[in-house]
Formats: structure tokens, C-alpha cells, sequence
């Protein structure tokens, strides 16, 4: 699409603000420790489940009429199949004519769990394989959790009900592997591959095995770029988070949009309300359900999610690519750094 097209596209997204997709962080526990967590969860959650009731509350604010047909509930966590009660979480929303979906690390998802949940009436799911099974494994911190991710995989990735994808985070020790991971995926019968990158937050934030290099970067976008080219029955795409300069449209089939109080926002383990999960909740966070009505919270908040002039700062003050970029995802913005974190664009040049 035409640079300037998609920016007034993307105005007009702004000041309609549709919210049709919501994460529900419905559980902290995770059987997990993976090297990149952003949430640092654990078996032994910071917090309780949240009772479902007061999810559903929150989401009876929303009046029906201003829920778009394709409006989505995502449970994520930690690692929601956890929670003992995940399939009447699943068909309580389905009663409220609501889509839901689920990201999961894959260890509790298998061919039986599979037809739970499907007759639970899950629309969408996405499951991680971060490298083949070394690379795998040593980044989720378990053995035998690329196997657990492969069996997952093998029992969603052909059911033509479900829009199911697999993510990758890319990092040095798994670049190389992509090629043959491709492989693997596309035996499974996969339509969707996504790739993202990490951005240095929680136990990320200081492994250097996590970062990649500029000069890698480009080479991830050369992959993605390539095997987008070829075609085939997997989609190989590159994830929302940031402007890329010349890779716009050719790692993914839209330009940069961050959609984040947007058209996205979420309910946190505590009652927050924010945005995407993995963005700053302690800088970012609108509201909390247990004191205001969700659906008041998005229409009359998230003004830093909808107005972007305050990222013009650092490295992002006198750039030329700001009206395209606009300060790149707000999962960049941590803490109380006046700067982005990453400037993918920069790692491009």
C-alpha cells in the first residue's frame, strides 16, 4: 500500500478505536523458565488465577453492539492450560457469542486435549517452537519441551477450524536453524509461521544470547524475505514489532501498525487494564476492572497508545521515518528510559 494511503488508514483505525481483539493474562503459573520471559512467571504464581466471573464482568461492560463479529478473547499467562477450569472458560465465552483462542508453550497439549478444547469451541491458537530440539529446549529451560511443542503442533496444525500458528524467537543460537525449521513446520501441514525477535526485558534483558547483531537482524529479514517469495502452503511472516525501512511489506503483508490500544487491549492477572500483555503495565496500564468498567477504559483512555507524540524523544526526535514508524512498538517502551529501546530501522540502514 502506498506510505501515505496506510497513514491515513491508520488514522482513521486510531479515532475509531474498534476493540476486537483481548488478551485475558488468566494465570501466572508456568511449568516453564524460559531464558526470554518478559512476565517471569513460575509454578508458584505472584498472584491467584483470576475467577472467571470477574473476567466475564469486565466483559459484559462491552456493550453487543460494539463487539465486531471477529472480536476475540486470547487467554494467555503464564500457561493457561494450568488452569483446572480452562474448558468452561472456553464455553462461557462461546454462550456469550464471543471467539476465544489460546497461547500455550505446548507441554499439556496433545491429540485428547486437542478435541477438548475444540468441542470447548477455541477458534485460534499459537504455539512456540524456538529451534530445533537443543536450541529448544535449552531456551524453555525443560528437556523434552521440543518434543511436548512438536506433538502440539502435530495435533492443531491440519484443522481446517482452527486458525493456528507456530512463533519462533529468533536469536543467535537458533538463526542458522531456521531453514530447517521451516522444514519441520511444513511437514506438520502448518499454515502460519510467525517470527519476532526479542526485545531486552525481563530475563532477556541482559543474555547476550538473546540479542541478535544488526548484521543478523538483516539476515533474518533475508530469510523471511526469501521464503515469502517462494510461495508455498506456509506463511512465513515476520512479527508487528517495529518499522523496518526497506523490508516494509516484504517480512509481512502490511506495513508497521501497532495496534496496541488500538484495537488491542488486555485484562492482567491483578485487574489491570493495558494494552498488549508484554507492554510496560507498571507505565502503560489505563485502568483496573475492579474499579472501572473495561468498556468506559477503552473508550475514554489509552490516549498513549492513540497519540504517540510523547515517543518523540531520543533517538526518535529528529528521524525522518517518525510519521511511518512512530516510536516502533509500544512493547519498546520500558521503564523510565526516555528512549526506545530497539530502533529496528536503525539495524536496516
Amino acid at each position: 500500500m502506498n506510505p501515505f494511503l496506510f497513514r491515513l488508514f491508520r488514522d482513521n483505525e486510531v479515532k475509531v478505536h474498534e476493540l476486537n481483539y483481548l488478551f485475558w493474562e488468566c494465570t501466572t503459573r508456568c511449568n516453564f523458565h524460559c531464558r526470554h520471559c518478559g512476565s517471569d512467571c513460575g509454578m508458584a504464581a505472584r498472584e491467584k488465577d483470576m475467577p472467571l466471573e470477574d473476567f466475564l464482568s469486565a466483559v459484559d461492560t462491552i456493550p453487543v453492539k460494539h463487539r465486531p463479529k471477529e472480536f476475540c478473547v486470547v487467554l494467555t499467562g503464564g500457561e493457561p492450560l494450568l488452569r483446572p477450569d480452562i474448558l468452561t472458560v472456553g464455553k462461557e465465552l462461546r454462550k456469550r457469542g464471543l471467539l476465544w483462542g489460546m497461547v500455550s508453550n505446548g507441554w499439556l497439549y496433545n491429540d485428547e486435549m486437542h478435541l477438548k478444547l475444540m468441542d470447548a469451541g477455541m477458534g485460534a491458537v499459537t504455539v512456540s517452537l524456538d529451534g530445533l530440539e537443543a536450541s529448544h529446549d535449552w531456551m524453555r529451560g525443560i528437556p523434552g519441551s521440543y518434543q511436548r511443542a512438536l506433538g502440539a503442533i502435530n495435533a492443531f496444525a491440519r484443522d481446517p477450524r482452527l486458525n493456528a500458528d507456530v512463533v519462533t524467537c529468533v536469536n543467535k543460537r537458533n538463526l542458522s536453524e531456521l531453514p530447517e525449521i521451516h522444514k519441520v513446520l511444513s511437514a506438520t501441514g502448518l499454515k502460519q509461521w510467525r517470527l519476532f525477535t526479542i526485545i531486552p526485558i525481563g530475563r532477556a534483558a541482559h543474555d547476550p544470547d538473546m540479542l541478535l547483531s544488526n548484521e543478523e537482524f538483516v539476515q533474518l529479514m533475508e530469510f523471511i524475505r526469501e521464503k515469502r517469495e517462494q510461495g508455498g502452503p506456509m506463511r512465513v511472516t515476520f512479527s508487528c514489532e517495529g518499522y523496518l525501512g526497506r523490508y516494509e511489506e516484504k517480512v509481512r503483508p502490511v506495513r508497521h501498525f501497532c495496534h496496541a490500544g488500538v484495537n488491542i487491549a488486555s485484562v492482567l492477572i491483578d485487574g489491570r487494564i493495558c494494552a498488549c500483555p508484554n507492554i510496560d503495565r507498571d507505565r502503560f496500564s489505563q485502568g483496573n476492572i475492579y474499579q472501572d468498567s473495561l468498556w468506559e477504559v477503552w473508550q475514554n483512555r489509552f490516549q498513549p497508545f492513540r497519540d504517540h507524540s510523547w515517543a518523540r524523544t531520543g533517538i526518535c526526535a529528529g528521524c525522518k521515518q517518525w510519521k511511518n514508524c512512530l516510536g516502533g512498538g509500544m512493547h519498546n517502551w520500558h521503564g523510565t528510559s526516555a528512549d526506545v529501546l530497539q530502533c529496528h530501522y536503525g539495524k536496516t540502514l
